[in-house]
């Protein structure tokens, strides 16, 4: 595959887990394999499911609103049951919910209406599929699979009949989103109950390639993809591939109305200016309601977060990641040119503000959001040692909600000092 000039710049993407498993507000397809509910029981969610008052056009305003530059729908999940009218099952929300539209259509259209490159979720597994074994271990037997405690019979422990056929019902769904809807991004999941020997995983890539090349996949390919995605917190050091984040406004993928665990817009803030100054992305989630709508109180953190990136632009589009660790304590971006470092201050700075290691000359140092210049003045070093920047701290009128951004206009592109002095 290849990795996309939009995916970088793009900073902000909106993950939507929504499915049958909002209508009871179960945790998603897991209540079904978990058996939190029965089979029967959880099924019965067909019935409810009515999305009758699903807009995708005021999901992509929100969206957009948020400053986000892609999406991301669960178009199957776990469960098998299809947000689109797939012809190789009858387990589709067009068929066999009130719903009875296609989702998936309404939703690539309002997104790309409204500017927003579309992506798709698609699962590997299919818990319902007659042809698909899933089992429980207590550890993984084999050590090819991943560290999990839900993973599938090896090789020979199953008809290989039946599981030629589920690959052929997969990769038939997979070519169905390809040339209906033409996603701009595949993100895959479910991989972890087999190896990408098992699943087939380079002919998958190469239908994805031959039909589809300028498409972006995560690395849940198995070898084929082009980013990672972690999940649920930053790691301690960027990966050393493109990446982003998935992280939950509240605790839940899906909407379940008793998590109200809801995060500030202060720490999606926090989140979302340490996942780009380490040069990733942040894929935020939300889990709308049965009905298609989105809780006012995950649609409020969307116009939260937009407001502060809208406010600090410059320091978001067309950056890269900035300082490393122990220059600045607080995540940094760097303009494309690499003249100008932007330094993100999450609480009011006391007296000042302080950056170590940086060899430039600083021309002028303003506020981001008001243009209020800064003093600044440095101080020791030795041979070729820089001294440390001491930067005045803004007034509190110039201070910004949930962090302010400093912007540092260097005498030519960023050189940093990363030894360590003289001994």
């Amino acid at each position: 595959m290849t990795m996309q000039p939009w995916f970088n710049e793009a900073k902000l993407g909106i993950f939507v887990h929504y499915g049958i498993y909002s209508v009871d507000g179960v945790p998603e397809s897991w209540a079904l394999f978990d058996q939190v509910v029965p089979h029967e029981q959880y099924m019965r969610q067909l019935d409810g499911f009515t999305a009758a008052a699903f807009d995708p056009s005021a999901w992509a305003g929100l969206f957009a609103r948020a400053g986000a530059g892609y999406a991301v729908l669960t178009a199957r999940h776990h469960d098998g049951v299809a947000l689109w009218e797939t012809r190789l099952s009858d387990l589709s929300v067009v068929g066999r919910t009130p719903a009875g539209r296609d989702l998936v259509a309404e939703y690539v259209s309002a997104m790309r209406d409204r500017g927003l490159r579309a992506g798709l979720y698609y699962s590997h597994s299919d818990w319902n599929h007659p042809d698909y074994a899933s089992v429980r271990h207590p550890r993984p037997p084999h050590p090819e699979l991943v560290d999990s405690p839900y993973v599938s019979p090896a090789p020979g422990a199953e008809d290989p009949r039946a599981w030629e056929r589920y690959l052929d019902y997969r990769d038939g769904q997979v070519r169905e989103l390809l040339t209906r809807f033409g996603p701009d991004l595949l993100w895959f999941d479910g991989e972890w109950e087999r190896s990408a020997e098992q699943w087939r995983m380079s002919e998958l890539a190469r239908l994805i390639r031959d039909l589809a090349p300028d498409t972006v996949c995560n690395s849940r390919l198995l070898g084929h993809g082009d980013y990672a995605t972690p999940e649920q917190g930053l790691p301690m050091s960027a990966p050393e591939t493109d990446w982003e984040l998935c992280l939950t406004v509240n605790d839940s993928w899906g909407y379940r109305p008793q998590d109200v665990n809801h995060k500030s817009v202060g720490q999606l803030v926090r989140y979302f200016a340490q996942t780009i100054g380490m040069g990733g992305n942040l894929l935020l989630n939300v889990g709308p309601r049965a009905d298609g709508t989105i809780t006012p109180e995950q649609a409020q953190r969307l116009e939260g977060l937009g407001d502060w990136i809208r406010r600090h632009s410059a320091a978001v589009h067309g950056t890269v990641g900035g300082l490393p660790p122990g220059h600045h304590y607080g995540p940094s971006t760097l303009s494309p040119d690499r003249r100008t470092l932007y330094l993100v201050c999450f609480d009011p700075p006391s007296e000042t503000v302080c950056v170590r290691g940086l060899r430039n000359a600083v021309c002028r140092i303003s506020v981001l959001g008001t243009g209020r210049e800064l003093a600044h003045r440095r101080t020791g070093g030795l041979h070729d040692v820089p001294g440390d920047l001491w930067i005045e701290a803004p007034a509190p009128a110039d201070l910004a909600p949930h962090g302010t951004v400093l912007a540092l206009e260097l005498d030519g592109e960023l050189e940093l000092y990363t030894g360590r002095g003289r001994e």
